[in-house]
């Protein structure tokens, strides 16, 4: 049996970690490290970084805070948003990064992929596909955090993410992202068996039942998660909106929920372990 991770995922937007629906209208929540240091000691296999407007303004803006994490953090720590080339990659692994994150350089220069997996290992490698359905039913591949069309299809994409060498595919419904809707099984089962890399599944958790069910049905290496958690942090932790820039209406107004049932990781890994899926604790 394989051993399943967990991944918070931390989008980071200035200096705020922010967090929005369908990969928009994002909202600040609090200071990247402090979310941080909660997920790794409550036991995160890894941790995802992403400079969500970085590939908008051509540039990845997330050194300082990937230095300072990887000083107290000792997971592996996985860097996203605005990385165009080799020299870029090179940096942000310099900086602390183990692994990094494409998407829309990728899709624009595929050969990258395969550059980058020969330098830095297969490994290092993960390749973030960000799926739309469209109305004819297809799942289209989009770039720029959902912003910008493609026409690509998304299994096919993923075939050749694989055939060039990436460690890891990050599969991402922006339909189901931040809804609390849970995963859509559809898409990523179909990723799963259109590829031979680990696949991991993103958008949608709103509760524990729902990566219980991805991890146990769509044969996938890990969930990645973000809203689950970090509602459940600022419950705990009563975070402080007034130094905080931004969008901070949502902190302020303390409003509740709706569809998510925020839980921990540790509440997560129990939940996977009553129901047979193998986890590190």
């Amino acid at each position: 049996m394989k051993t399943v991770r967990i991944i918070p995922r931390l989008d980071i937007k200035g200096p705020n970690l922010v967090k929005g629906i369908h990969l928009e209208g994002l909202r600040v929540l609090g200071k990247p490290s402090d979310f941080a240091k909660y997920y790794y000691e409550q036991g995160a296999d890894e941790l995802m970084f992403m400079d969500v407007v970085a590939s908008l303004y051509e540039r990845n803006s997330l050194h300082d805070i990937i230095s300072e994490t990887a000083k107290k953090i000792f997971i592996p720590i996985t860097v996203g948003g605005g990385l165009r080339s080799i020299s870029d990659i090179k940096e942000v692994l310099r900086v602390g990064a183990d692994k990094v994150c494409l998407n829309t350089a990728a899709i624009k220069n595929p050969q990258l992929i395969k550059d980058a997996s020969r330098m830095f290992g297969s490994s290092t490698i993960v390749v973030a596909i960000e799926a739309i359905k469209e109305n004819d039913g297809r799942y289209l591949a989009y770039t720029d955090n959902g912003r910008e069309y493609t026409g690509i299809d998304v299994f096919e994409w993923a075939q050749k993410v694989d055939e060039l060498g990436a460690g890891e595919i990050v599969i991402t419904s922006v339909d189901r992202e931040g809804t609390g809707q849970g995963y859509d099984l559809d898409l990523i089962t179909k990723i799963t068996n259109s590829v031979s890399i680990p696949v991991i599944a993103h958008g949608g958790a709103g509760n524990q039942d729902h990566v219980s069910e991805v991890l146990k049905g769509a044969n996938v290496s890990s969930a990645m998660i973000s809203s689950l958690f970090h509602y459940h942090f600022i419950k705990e932790n009563e975070s402080e909106a007034s130094s905080l820039e931004g969008n901070v209406e949502f902190l302020n107004q303390k409003r509740s929920f709706h569809t998510f049932k925020p839980c921990s990781i540790t509440d997560v890994k129990k939940a996977l372990i009553n129901n047979n899926i193998d986890c590190r604790i």
